[in-house]
């Protein structure tokens, strides 16, 4: 799926979990709104979730996650595998156009509308249009610089606001 609509950003790094998202919200080539709020905590605050394409999608992703995490006690790769599978096999759900990042304390992970449920092996992930950008800087800053996970996002961030048209500096920092 081509996404062209926000970029998130998680890191995982020294014991801290941030995840940042930009504001801005596109129709076409035109920018409706700066100022969106993409990720937001789930589960009394324990696990954070970000998304990136349609709005209305992403944020029923948000309501489902919610759910299975309730329904799973906060197991966050419990809750990721049946959404996933709900996903995928719900055909109502299999046409949502967005993307989904959540990650808790232990667990960053990447949901698609494929099935597909990615932990990444550096613990940073990003999805949107600006995500290659966002996550290059983010592991570079995580190998080469002390900064903490919440610094090393906003910077990843603001890094690819200025190559990426669908991507802004009105950001939004989640951290656990």
């Amino acid at each position: 799926m081509k996404t062209r609509s926000t970029t998130i950003i998680c890191v995982r790094h020294e014991g801290q979990v941030a995840m940042a998202g930009d504001g801005q919200v596109t129709l076409g080539r035109t920018i409706m709104k700066h100022s969106a709020r993409k990720v937001r905590r789930m589960a009394n605050g324990g696990v954070l979730g970000g998304f990136a394409g349609s709005a209305a999608d992403g944020l029923t992703l948000f309501e489902r996650m919610e759910a299975r995490l309730e329904e799973f006690s906060g197991n966050l790769r419990r809750a990721a595998v049946e959404l996933a599978r709900d996903w995928r096999q719900d055909r109502m759900l299999r046409r949502l156009q967005a993307m989904l990042l959540v990650a808790d304390k232990d667990t960053v992970l990447l949901l698609s509308g494929t099935g597909d449920i990615i932990e990444p092996d550096h613990g940073v992930a990003a999805v949107g249009s600006g995500a290659p950008f966002a996550l290059a800087a983010a592991r570079a800053l995580t190998e080469h610089s002390k900064l903490e996970a919440g610094e090393i996002a906003r910077h990843a961030l603001e890094i690819a606001s200025e190559i990426c048209l669908y991507t802004n500096r009105e950001i939004t920092l989640e951290t656990l």
